[in-house]
C-alpha cells in the first residue's frame, strides 16, 4: 500500500495541484493514492478498399517528444452505459457514428497504469469492436478531410493540445511502426486486429498494463 497523504493522493506520483491538470470531474483518486476514471474505446476496423485500423496519434504534453498510437474512445459520463459511451466517444473524437448493434463485445477489458502530464492514472477501461462494411466505411470516409485526417471538430480543447493526428492506418503499416518502436496502446493491438478483422470469437481478453516509470 502506498503511502499517499491526507488528501489521498501518492506524492510521489500525484502533484498537489492534479486537479488542473485532470479534470476532477472525470478522474478521482483511487485506493493506489492515483487519478482513476472508467472509460470505453473502439476498436474500428474496415476490409475495403485495404484492411485497416483507425487510430489516434497523441504525445504527452509535458514531455512532446513521448508518442502513442491508441483506439478512439475516452472517460464515460456518470451512470452512462459503456457501450453507449463509447458511441458518444467515437463520435465525438471522430465524426463517426455508429449505433449500438454495430458493436461487438466487449472484446477487450484493460487496467491501465500510465503517467501523462506529470500525473501517473489508473484507467479502467473496456474496448468494443466495429467491422465496418464497404457502405459504413464509406460514410466514415465521408467526414475525412484532404488531409487524410478524420473529422476533429469535437475535440476538446485539451484533446487539441496533445493529440495529433487521426487517421486510417493500414494493417502493415501499423506492424513496421510498431516494429520499429512506435508505442502502441494496448500493446497487443497489432496482432490483435488482424484476428478481429475476420471476426471476434467471443473471448474477453483481460490485459493488465503498467507504464514505465
Amino acid at each position: 500500500m502506498p503511502h499517499v497523504t491526507d488528501d489521498g493522493r501518492d506524492p510521489r506520483r500525484v502533484p498537489d495541484n492534479w486537479r488542473e491538470i485532470l479534470d476532477p470531474s472525470e478522474w478521482a483518486l483511487n485506493h493506489e493514492g492515483l487519478p482513476s476514471r472508467r472509460a470505453a474505446r473502439v476498436i474500428v476496423l474496415r476490409q475495403m478498399p485495404d484492411p485497416a485500423v483507425l487510430l489516434v496519434v497523441g504525445h504527452d504534453f509535458a514531455d512532446a517528444g513521448r508518442t502513442w498510437a491508441f483506439t478512439p474512445g475516452g472517460g464515460m459520463l456518470p451512470g452512462e452505459d459503456p457501450k453507449q459511451g463509447a458511441l458518444r466517444e467515437l463520435a465525438e473524437e471522430t465524426g463517426v457514428r455508429l449505433t449500438a448493434a454495430d458493436l461487438e463485445g466487449p472484446v477487450i477489458e484493460r487496467s491501465a497504469h500510465f503517467a501523462f502530464n506529470l500525473v501517473t492514472c489508473r484507467q479502467e477501461e473496456l474496448f468494443y469492436l466495429a467491422r465496418l462494411d464497404a457502405q459504413a466505411a464509406a460514410r466514415a470516409d465521408a467526414v475525412r478531410g484532404e488531409d487524410g485526417q478524420m473529422d476533429r471538430s469535437g475535440w476538446t480543447a485539451v484533446e487539441r493540445d496533445v493529440l495529433d493526428s487521426l487517421r486510417w492506418w493500414s494493417l502493415d503499416e501499423l506492424d513496421a511502426a510498431a516494429g520499429s518502436g512506435m508505442t502502441v496502446y494496448p500493446r497487443i493491438l497489432p496482432g490483435l486486429v488482424r484476428r478481429l478483422l475476420h471476426g471476434w470469437d467471443g473471448a474477453l481478453l483481460t490485459i493488465r498494463e503498467e507504464s514505465d516509470e
